[in-house]
């Protein structure tokens, strides 16, 4: 989509064509939000858009310009790449700073939890991280609640935390479900490789803890693969292992890097029907991976809503004095097979984080449940 170009419309025209437009359509002013945010977006012309808002109708009330931050702890993994598609739509739709991207390159705690520190002692409006130990983020996190500073933890979580809310995948649910459909199209007994980048680390590790039981009730063998928290290093981790361990019949990935990496070692080595692979999260490579068949299939937990969602309930929280509390938001699961892949490829978008283009799309003629 092109910006608009002044010598093709009259802006005073425009204005009030939809002013007009806005009357006679008798839209509410409660619809007003996100329509005014849209034409920013869909425009692309960020805040200068506004000026064609009309102002005799609401926006949300004046507001000051709350300041977010988002502590990561793979800042420069490209699964969330989608998630800060999203935090930067949620933050034009509302009228605010695009919230500060921050945190670990390696998903080292001592890094996130000094961001987070920073982020209370600079007085932000509101704070989301990925909670990957189940301690190490309890004193800055209990830091930020007393000094009034609203906490949400968005694809990573640990119970036992005082955040205020939880915005992702349930993984150890997913896992389980994973795990499910792995044990039907390998013999009993098989060898499971069960590859995961950083093991112990609260945003995969329950991926894993979830499917163990049902690969131990169906009577298979696992064993856990380290990628390592880089991503450029888990396709030589990978094929590693497989040398030393090919009989293995199912290599399943908990995290995107991984995915690629098994994908890649099952198509390298010629396994496919002998090495079944499966993946997570629907980076174009991965989709590549499943359409290609070298794996059976991925997961989808929409990592472009955990961007989006935290920024508007911090949002809510602070416009509303407090009585909008976060609260907990299951971003799904969806298996990406080979009969589906197709319109994920199709579409790629920032919904995906594959396409930095502001698209639309049209909706399936159909609902699957």
């Amino acid at each position: 989509m092109g910006k608009f170009e002044p010598h093709e419309v009259d802006p005073k025209q425009y204005e009030v064509s939809r002013r007009r437009f806005l009357r006679n359509a008798g839209v509410a002013a409660a619809s007003v939000p996100f329509l005014g945010g849209m034409v920013d977006i869909l425009t692309e012309r960020g805040a200068s858009a506004q000026t064609l808002r009309d102002e005799s109708l609401p926006f949300f009330a004046s507001h000051p310009s709350y300041k977010f931050t988002f502590v990561n702890h793979v800042t420069t993994n490209t699964f969330f790449t989608a998630t800060q598609y999203g935090l930067r739509d949620a933050a034009a739709i509302l009228g605010i700073p695009t919230p500060q991207w921050t945190g670990s390159t390696v998903s080292a705690t001592s890094d996130m939890v000094n961001d987070i520190n920073i982020a209370i002692s600079g007085k932000v409006n509101g704070i989301a991280t990925t909670l990957i130990d189940p301690k190490a983020f309890n004193t800055p996190v209990d830091r930020a609640l007393t000094a009034g500073i609203p906490v949400i933890a968005y694809n990573a979580d640990e119970p036992g935390n005082n955040r205020m809310c939880y915005v992702g995948q349930s993984n150890l649910t997913a896992g389980a479900a994973a795990a499910a459909r792995i044990v039907k199209v390998i013999p009993k007994g098989s060898l499971i490789g069960m590859v995961i980048a950083t093991p112990g680390t609260g945003n995969i590790q329950p991926r894993i803890d979830g499917a163990l039981p049902t690969f131990k009730a169906a009577g298979m063998e696992t064993a856990v693969v380290a990628g390592g928290a880089l991503q450029a290093a888990e396709t030589t981790a990978v094929q590693a292992w497989w040398e030393g361990h090919k009989n293995v019949k199912f290599m399943y990935a908990v995290d995107s890097g991984d995915s690629i990496a098994v994908a890649q070692c099952i198509a390298k080595n010629k396994l496919a029907g002998k090495t079944l692979g499966s993946g997570w999260d629907i980076g174009t490579p991965v989709l590549q991976g499943v359409q290609s068949g070298s794996l059976s299939f991925t997961i989808d937990q929409q990592a472009y809503l955990q961007g989006f969602v935290p920024t508007i309930q911090l949002f809510l929280y602070n416009i509303s004095g407090g009585l909008m509390k976060p609260c907990d938001t299951d971003t799904g699961l969806g298996f990406v097979t080979k009969t589906n892949v197709g319109s994920y490829l199709a579409h790629t978008s920032r919904f995906e984080g594959s396409n930095a283009a502001q698209q639309t799309f049209k909706a399936p003629a159909t609902i699957s449940y």
